[in-house]
Order: C-alpha cells, then sequence, then structure tokens
C-alpha cells in the first residue's frame, strides 16, 4: 500500500502529461487538418482557393485600366499553380492567444523567371504600341489589366518553367469562442509566399539592367514595319508618304535598316537613378549610298539628256537613281553612340525622343537628298 501511494503522485503527473500533449498534438492535428485542405484545394487548382487567398489586382497595382475577374485571368492563375506543392516542416500552437504557426517548404514555378519574360514583353508591346500611336512616350499607353495578363498567359502556354523550393510561414488563428475551428490568415505576406515571390518580382524596378532594357528597346526597333519606324523614330519626312516613288525608297530603306541594323554594348555606368551605356551601332552604310547616288546624278545632270527632260522628268530620274543605290548597297558602318537611361522607381526608361536613334540608323539620309523644290519648274 506504500508503494502504491507513493505511485500515485508519479502516476498523476504522468497522467497531466500525457493530457497537455494529447491536447497539443491534437491541436496539431487539427491546425495540419486546416492546412492541408486548403493548399491542397490550391494545389488540384481550385479557382475559388486562389481568388480567396491571392487578389488578382495585387500582382499588378499600378495598371492604369481596371478589369473584372475573367476566365482568362483564371487559367493564368491554373496555368501558374499546376506545378504547385508543399510540405509541413513544423507546426506550434499557442492556445492561450488561440494562434497557430506553421513552417512550410512550399515549390512553385520560378517567378523571378517569369516575371524578368513578363517584364520584356510588356515593354516590347508598350514600345510596339507607342509607335502605332506616333508617340515615342512608353507611359502614355493604355495599360489594362486584362492586357497584362494577356501576356502571362501567352508566357506560361508557351515556356516551361522550372521549380524552386520557398520557405513559408504561415498563421492560423482559432475563431472559435467555445472549441477549435482554425482559419489561416490571409496576408500579402502570404499571397506573395504562394506565387513563389512574384508580386515582389514585379515590382523590382531593378529586375531588368539598364543593359537588359536597352537591349529590348533597339531589339524591338528590328521588328517594326515602316509606319512604325516612321512615327516613332521621328522620320515621317522620309518614310511616311503616299508618293509611289518616294514610297518605294521608304521601303528600300527600311528593308536595308532589317538587313543591316545591328549594336554592341561596349560600356556603362550607373550612379544612383540614371545610367549612361556606350555602344557600336552597326548599320547600313548611307555615306557610300549618297556618294555613288551624287556621282551618278551629276554625271545625268551634265548630259544633254536632262536638259531635254526638263524639270519633272529630271526629279523622277533623280529618285530611280536614288533608289537603285539603296537596294544595291551592300556596305556597312559603324560607329559609336552613347544611350541615357533613367529609374523612375518602376523601371530603367530610354530617355531618348526617338529622332537621335533613327539619325544613328539612317545617318545621312534620315532626310531625303533630293530637293522638292524641282519639281516646281514644269
Amino acid at each position: 500500500m506504500k508503494i502504491v501511494k507513493g505511485l500515485a503522485p508519479f502516476l498523476l503527473l504522468i497522467f497531466a502529461v500525457s493530457m497537455i500533449i494529447g491536447c497539443s498534438h491534437t491541436d496539431k492535428t487539427d491546425v495540419e487538418g486546416v492546412i492541408t485542405n486548403e493548399l491542397d484545394l490550391l494545389k488540384n487548382l481550385d479557382s475559388d482557393t486562389a481568388q480567396k487567398y491571392i487578389s488578382y489586382k495585387e500582382l499588378f497595382p499600378d495598371a492604369t485600366e481596371k478589369t473584372e475577374r475573367s476566365k482568362e485571368v483564371e487559367e493564368v492563375f491554373s496555368l501558374f499553380f499546376q506545378d504547385f506543392d508543399y510540405r509541413i516542416l513544423r507546426i506550434k500552437v499557442d492556445k492561450d492567444k488561440k494562434e497557430a504557426s506553421a513552417n512550410l517548404k512550399l515549390t512553385t514555378i520560378d517567378a523571378r523567371a517569369l516575371a524578368r519574360d513578363y517584364t520584356i514583353s510588356h515593354l516590347e508591346e508598350a514600345i510596339l504600341n507607342a509607335a502605332d500611336s506616333a508617340s515615342q512616350n512608353t507611359e502614355e499607353q493604355s495599360d489594362s489589366m486584362e492586357d497584362r495578363y494577356l501576356i502571362l498567359n501567352e508566357l506560361l502556354k508557351d515556356h516551361t518553367y522550372k521549380t524552386v523550393e520557398t520557405d513559408c510561414t504561415l498563421t492560423l488563428q482559432n475563431i472559435s469562442t467555445d472549441g477549435e475551428e482554425w482559419e489561416i490568415k490571409r496576408t500579402h505576406d502570404l499571397e506573395n509566399s504562394l506565387v513563389g515571390g512574384l508580386i515582389t518580382y514585379l515590382g523590382d524596378s531593378d529586375l531588368l539592367t539598364p543593359e537588359e532594357t536597352l537591349t529590348v528597346y533597339l531589339n524591338t526597333l528590328k521588328t517594326m514595319d515602316q509606319d512604325q519606324m516612321s512615327n516613332y523614330l521621328g522620320l515621317e519626312s522620309l518614310l511616311s508618304t503616299s508618293d509611289t516613288a518616294k514610297n518605294s525608297i521608304a521601303s528600300a530603306l527600311v528593308e536595308q535598316m532589317h538587313k543591316n541594323f545591328d549594336f554592341k554594348i561596349t560600356d556603362s555606368t550607373v550612379e544612383s537613378y540614371q545610367a549612361v551605356i556606350q555602344t557600336e551601332i552597326t548599320t547600313f552604310d548611307s555615306d557610300a549610298i549618297l556618294k555613288a547616288y551624287q556621282e551618278e546624278l551629276d554625271e545625268y545632270l551634265s548630259s544633254p539628256e536632262a536638259v531635254i527632260d526638263g524639270a519633272q522628268k529630271r526629279y523622277n530620274h533623280s529618285l530611280e537613281l536614288l533608289l537603285r543605290n539603296i537596294e544595291k548597297n551592300t556596305g556597312t558602318l559603324t560607329h559609336p553612340a552613347v544611350f541615357v537611361l533613367t529609374n523612375d522607381g518602376a523601371s530603367w526608361k530610354l530617355q531618348d525622343d526617338g529622332h537621335s536613334i533613327g539619325a544613328g540608323i539612317f545617318g545621312n539620309l534620315s532626310v531625303t537628298p533630293v530637293a522638292e523644290e524641282e519639281t516646281a519648274e514644269q
């Protein structure tokens, strides 16, 4: 009996500890169940769960035109979460505060790579839109939420992104007054973690370096058609014309640009919010074209044929000579060019109205060498 009495306090202690451990284990199991249920729905591409934890407006808070959540937007989240996975590493419950926290390892697609591709595509689109509207300012263009999600949609369909693992901490609250009803707290950090940090990456003004940004600008120039190039480079007098002969010359110049234009970044310096980039621009040899044209024109003008032809025919022949020399040109020239970019807190932007780029590419042919006044005399 004495032995039994001596063991009684010890047994009570073991019982109490067992009860505490049991309750703690039960709490952790409940919390784990809530987390598993919610994240499994996300993993299984449940659109309601995605909408519950991720505000589609949060990705692009600066979009100038808002739109309702469409099927296209929901498809973006489905594509994004198709490789989503998670592992619960640790759960801690504080019954007194009715709070719990959980450390997780999330598997998502490489959000940084996606954000970089998006930023490049968005800039390309802004430049081409500016060229279409005869405005060099990429900031003046319509920038709707739907347009941005369409870019993401296209990228996620056309690219296969690798997966990355990131750490995440969830906080839960017991919202029941007399029982156990755990609910995950929705926060900006959680939202950002679930999309692999995509919100942070999209808001990073240095996601693309000044050199990478300039590369996008200059590569996009290579894709422009005649009208876009005329608008963006300020070459309306040269490239924008309804005159058949002049239009043929403009088309030939644009073809020469597409065939020969290239660039190489040789140096760059960045101080605070300004970057100065040294480049070498390679383009068609406008000097050689003009020299050959002028020699042929002088020979023609000194001939009896030119006197007989009269002003209008001389003018037409001058255009024909210029066109022929542009079309047969195979020479290129390389010259230095300096570009300045500034960071406005959103991204790096090229500080150029297009005219200096146009002059650098088209050289002495930025304006037509054929004088208009030659048509005046009939």
